[in-house]
């Protein structure tokens, strides 16, 4: 089959390699059709790390099904699928207890089938697709991978109707955080420095939105609140702007009030200054939240997947630019300078 494989430089080459056999009669093939780029995804982005050469990458995604084994019972040849990627060992404690998005082994699980989305081909266990109903494209449900992250984010921060919340950061997550939260009952404000992204925002529901390399994002979350702090602070941002983001977020925060760590960080220590005592003496809550899996008898992808066939998320003024895998480099760049190109979630049709 036909693959994008990382280089070393953390880049992209495309080649033919062998393509995935089902390894248990309980597993499925599909043939990808739509594959996202998230923030995930471009934290590798150029970046010399030879431990990822010649390795598939790529988590969100959707497509046909090709092959199931004489096991499967979900799923059948023909059916368009949404396929979860969050796979753990099955063996573990977290996943016996169905938490197994903080399996030990989820990413060296993960990343031997389902979570190569950059491929013509991928396999895994069948619990693990979701049929699409026919009013839902490929392309809508390669947002679901992201969408589930926001909704588990959601389901920790104990959001409730009429709470007051911030997002920082404007990106597909923080979209999509909005979206939940105004679904929710929820008044919002948005703070991102990206003006196309703010606009987007304001768009799909945010009742405010900042500019945060105009304003202080810390002020005019109080002056929209009415001087107190929000109930929730969602950090959606992420990465390189979590030094910033972080603290920002609580110092929004009311007393009381817990602060959502949802963008993701680089491997290793990160050093962020907060004011503890103040944190602690206003018992703020700090919640980290990791990928998605179930919420009580939910699986919280199948969730999103009921959310966007009901049309309470919305997915296409999201996908701002699509290109074929062929110039997967180029869809890289265009999502990594979203400032310049209006990016905001980048499909590749594969």
């Amino acid at each position: 089959m036909r693959a994008a494989l990382k280089t070393e430089d953390g880049r992209f080459e495309l080649a033919d390699v062998e393509t995935p056999r089902l390894p248990a009669p309980d597993w499925v093939r599909a043939r990808v059709r739509i594959a996202g780029i998230c923030g995930t995804d471009l934290r590798h982005w150029k970046k010399h790390e030879p431990e990822l050469a010649c390795h598939i990458m790529g988590h969100e995604l959707a497509g046909e099904v090709v092959e199931v084994g004489e096991d499967v019972t979900r799923v059948a040849p023909g059916d368009r699928v949404v396929i979860e990627t969050v796979l753990g060992c099955g063996h573990c404690d977290w996943c016996r207890a169905r938490r197994y998005n903080l399996c030990p082994d989820l990413y060296p699980t993960r990343t031997q089938s389902v979570s190569r989305a950059y491929a013509e081909y991928v396999v895994g266990p069948q619990q693990k697709f979701y049929c699409l109903p026919d009013h839902v494209g490929f392309d809508d449900a390669a947002l679901i991978d992201t969408f589930s992250v926001c909704l588990h984010a959601q389901h920790l921060s104990g959001l409730t109707i009429n709470d007051r919340v911030a997002i920082i950061g404007a990106g597909s997550i923080g979209l999509g955080q909005l979206m939940l939260a105004k679904a929710s009952g929820a008044d919002v404000i948005v703070i991102d420095t990206v003006a196309h992204s703010l606009g987007l925002a304001r768009r799909l529901g945010a009742d405010a939105v900042v500019d945060a390399g105009s304003a202080d994002p810390v002020q005019a979350v109080k002056d929209f609140i009415g001087g107190m702090g929000v109930d929730i602070a969602f950090e959606c941002a992420g990465g390189e702007s979590m030094p910033t983001t972080l603290p920002q977020a609580t110092r929004m925060a009311r007393r009381g009030g817990a602060v959502v760590i949802v963008g993701g960080f680089d491997a290793g220590e990160t050093a962020i200054p907060l004011e503890w005592q103040r944190i602690q003496m206003s018992e703020i809550r700090l919640i980290p939240s990791a990928s998605f899996a179930m919420r009580d008898i939910r699986a919280e992808q199948g969730e999103v997947l009921d959310l966007v066939a009901r049309g309470k998320l919305r997915t296409q003024e999201l996908i701002t630019h699509r290109f074929p895998l062929e110039r997967i480099n180029e869809a890289f760049d265009t999502a990594q300078d979203k400032e310049r190109t209006g990016a905001v979630f980048v499909a590749l049709e594969i």
